[in-house]
C-alpha cells in the first residue's frame, strides 16, 4: 500500500494551512468524537501527532490541564497556526524526535493515513511509557467512495488514497506490540452544492495527494464533465455527498 512521497504531502499541507480551518468541519467532528470516547487517563506528557493547526490541543488541555503538551506536524505552516501554548515539533510520525517511553498519551486524529501505519504504530509503541494510551482516528476503505464512483468510467488512474480496513488496523496494532486494542467504526458525511465545490473542499484540507497510479496530467473538459455527471447520480436532498469511513483505535502497550 504505497503512500504519497513525504515531500508532496508536506507541500500539500503547507498550501492548505490558510484554508484548513474553514474547510475542516468533518475533521472537527471526528476529532471531537475521538476525544469524547477517550478512556480514563492521567497523562503527565502527551503528544498530538499530526496536529495540523492544533484544533485538538484545547480539548486535550482542558481534560488534562497538568499535562505537558507536545504538538508535532510535518508542515511548518500548520504548526505556525497553533494558538494554544504547547511545545511545537516539526517531524515525521514514522520517525519521532522523542525518547523511548517518554509519553503517557499518544493522540493522532486523521494523520496516519498519509503514512505507513506499521511504522507509525511501532514508533507510537516505542515512545509510550508503560501504562500509556494510544488514541487514534484514521480513515477506512469506504472513504471518498463517491470520488471513485465519479471517476470509474473516466480513466483507470487512482483518485483516492488506499485505506486500511478495521481488521487490518487491529492486526497492525497487535503486531506493533499493543495488547489492549479497541477498534471502532462510524460514518461521517459532508454535502456540497456541486462537484467543483466538493473537489475544492478536499483540496482545502490538503487531502488531494495520492500514491502510485495517480493521474499526472489535467483532466480534459470532456472527462471532467463525465465525472461530474457520474457524481450527480449520487445527489441527495442535502447535496452531493462525500463519505468518510472513520476508524478509531484506542490501545495500550
Amino acid at each position: 500500500m504505497r503512500k504519497p512521497a513525504k515531500a508532496r504531502v508536506r507541500q500539500s499541507f503547507e498550501r492548505a494551512a490558510p484554508t484548513y480551518d474553514s474547510a475542516a468541519d468533518v475533521q472537527r467532528r471526528i476529532c471531537d468524537r475521538l476525544a469524547a470516547e477517550l478512556p480514563a487517563q492521567t497523562p503527565q506528557r502527551l503528544l498530538d501527532a499530526g496536529c495540523g493547526t492544533g484544533y485538538a490541543l484545547p480539548l486535550l488541555q482542558a481534560r488534562f490541564p497538568a499535562a505537558q503538551a507536545l504538538a508535532l506536524d510535518l508542515s511548518q505552516s500548520m504548526l505556525q497556526r497553533i494558538a494554544t501554548p504547547c511545545c511545537r515539533l516539526l517531524g515525521d510520525l514514522e520517525n519521532l524526535p522523542l525518547a523511548t517511553a517518554s509519553l503517557d498519551l499518544y493522540w493522532s486524529s486523521l494523520a496516519v493515513q498519509w503514512c505507513e501505519l506499521a511504522e507509525v504504530l511501532a514508533e507510537a509503541r516505542r515512545v509510550l511509557a508503560p501504562g500509556g494510551l494510544l488514541a487514534l482516528a484514521t480513515l477506512g476503505p469506504g472513504t471518498f467512495r463517491e470520488l471513485r464512483h465519479a471517476f470509474a468510467e473516466v480513466d483507470a488512474h487512482t483518485h483516492t488514497l488506499a485505506f486500511h480496513g478495521a481488521d487490518e488496523v487491529r492486526q497492525i496494532a497487535l503486531a506493533a506490540g499493543f495488547f489492549t486494542v479497541d477498534v471502532r467504526q462510524h460514518a461521517e458525511t459532508a454535502h456540497y452544492a456541486d462537484f467543483r465545490s466538493l473537489l475544492k473542499a478536499v483540496k482545502a484540507v490538503g487531502a488531494n495527494q495520492l500514491g502510485e497510479g495517480r493521474r499526472t496530467s489535467l483532466l480534459s473538459r470532456t472527462a471532467f464533465a463525465r465525472a461530474e455527471a457520474a457524481c450527480e447520480t449520487l445527489r441527495t436532498p442535502a447535496g452531493l455527498p462525500l463519505s468518510y469511513e472513520v476508524i478509531t483505535l484506542y490501545a495500550r502497550p
